[in-house]
């Protein structure tokens, strides 16, 4: 499977679960034979070569037994040596997939839907329903799966199912059963987004609390609680004077000085 450009791998280091399928056995030996030559590369070894053994098949021989190195050089494997040559050499060829047993949740998502179909149609010609059930779970982590049982005769009327679907990007698989025909049909999942988790509550640098916009921009927002006790504060008179107005009862009238001068006068008279 071709890379795009920038997808070019500098280093081996940079090898890990998902580009590993789309790197040549050529390009992994280069990689390796490069960077080996570094003091600080021997600890990642065990590490890459768990990674390669994803999409390879991976061995170890003694360089110095003829016969043992006859069978990896030449031929269908490619080679490298390890950074301590007491370990061998490593010899590595591309895993094969010729039967449903061969898939895993690893390279499901690195192969077509037309390759899937037929593993399925070497399957027995059981169609879907003679898949295991576990193997049927690694299928549909990486294709959208749907099947339809029709008379052979309805299968391909114009406007049916399988004319929808294959306007829409499936593969269709058809096994016939009896004067039925099932119609499997595949289509690749796209990847999935990787989300990033994004608290919608944060503190700027007074530690006042704040709430992020879906634009990931901060926006200050005053705290609910906060604002109910301002708004609380804000009804509530100050100490000093409760305490003044609560000296008096609640029916005390004042009077002004007018009143007061007359009552007086009337007295004197």
């Amino acid at each position: 499977m071709a890379r795009h450009k920038d997808e070019t791998l500098e280093s081996i280091l940079d090898l890990n679960a998902n580009n590993v399928w789309n790197v040549s056995e050529v390009e992994i030996a280069q990689l390796w034979d490069k960077e080996k030559k570094e003091e600080s590369f021997p600890p990642y070894e065990e590490k890459l070569l768990n990674i390669i053994r994803l999409a390879y098949e991976v061995v170890h021989f003694d360089n110095g037994n003829e016969r043992e190195a006859a069978k990896y050089t030449g031929g269908e494997w490619t080679t490298f040596p390890r950074s301590d040559i007491k370990k061998g050499i490593v010899a590595i060829r591309r895993r094969t997939i010729s039967k449903l047993n061969d898939l895993s949740y690893e390279n499901i998502r690195h192969i077509t839907a037309a390759t899937l179909l037929e593993l399925i149609d070497r399957n027995f010609g059981g169609g879907w329903d003679s898949i295991p059930l576990y193997m049927k779970d690694i299928i549909e982590s990486g294709f959208e799966i749907s099947t339809t049982t029709l008379p052979a005769s309805r299968l391909h009327n114009p406007g049916g199912t399988l004319e929808k679907k294959v306007a829409d990007g499936f593969e269709v698989l058809e096994v016939a059963k009896g004067s039925w025909v099932e119609a499997i049909f595949a289509k690749k999942k796209a990847p999935a987004t990787k989300l990033r988790f994004l608290s919608d509550v944060d503190y700027d640098e007074d530690g006042n609390r704040v709430r992020r916009t879906s634009d990931d921009e901060d926006e200050d927002l005053p705290d609910t609680d906060d604002e109910e006790e301002e708004e609380e504060d804000e009804d509530v008179e100050p100490t000093e004077d409760d305490t003044f107005y609560s000296s008096f009862a609640a029916e005390a009238v004042v009077k002004d000085e007018e009143d007061d001068d007359t009552a007086g006068l009337s007295v004197l008279e």
